[in-house]
């Protein structure tokens, strides 16, 4: 089995535990997230990889932030993480690449990701996570237009844009790619 797929493999079975934890069936999740209960069925049995969308969605439903769900992936919490060693997830049919520079730890506090979005893509985020959640986007190169609750920032490299994130968002590139760091606290 390659790295993908057993990455595919560990978020299904992470997500499936998330909900059996919480004692909700597949009709409730669906409900709560808006993920058709069709979708989540293959997402749950490894079938399919969720996009960074259907990814915003689940950690609404779950009320937690997206390294939350995507845990599985990434190793346990060192001191020092190399360029290599350092998880990746990407959703190909939006060209997003997410790249965690700093492992979650319920030790530490913030967490650094650094991303980057294909051209002429567009990902919208109904919901944060954990409404006020904080988020410092700083743009590395390309273009971006980040829509936070409703308020258009186009965003050019070296630009750097702080926000609590309360309702919904999205990134949107045009015909450069983006690629950005964002630290959350």
């Amino acid at each position: 089995m390659d790295t993908a797929s057993r990455h595919v493999k560990a978020l299904a079975d992470h997500l499936r535990l998330l909900r059996a934890d919480r004692g909700l069936t597949l009709q409730e999740l669906a409900a709560n997230s808006g993920v058709s209960r069709a979708t989540l069925s293959r997402i749950e049995n490894g079938e399919v990889s969720p996009t960074a969308e259907t990814l915003g969605r689940l950690a609404s439903a779950f009320a937690l932030p997206l390294s939350q769900l995507l845990a599985p992936l990434e190793p346990d919490f060192p001191p020092l993480v190399h360029h290599a060693d350092q998880s990746i997830w990407s959703d190909q049919e939006k060209g997003f690449t997410r790249r965690a520079l700093s492992p979650p730890s319920g030790q530490l506090k913030l967490e650094m990701i650094e991303c980057e979005i294909a051209p002429n893509q567009r990902i919208v985020y109904d919901r944060p996570a954990l409404p006020g959640h904080e988020h410092h986007l700083v743009l590395l190169a390309g273009a971006l237009v980040l829509i936070v609750d409703g308020v258009r920032h186009d965003l050019r490299p070296g630009d750097c844009l702080r926000y609590r994130l309360r309702g919904a968002s999205s990134f949107e590139t045009g015909e450069q790619s983006a690629r950005y760091i964002i630290a959350m606290a």
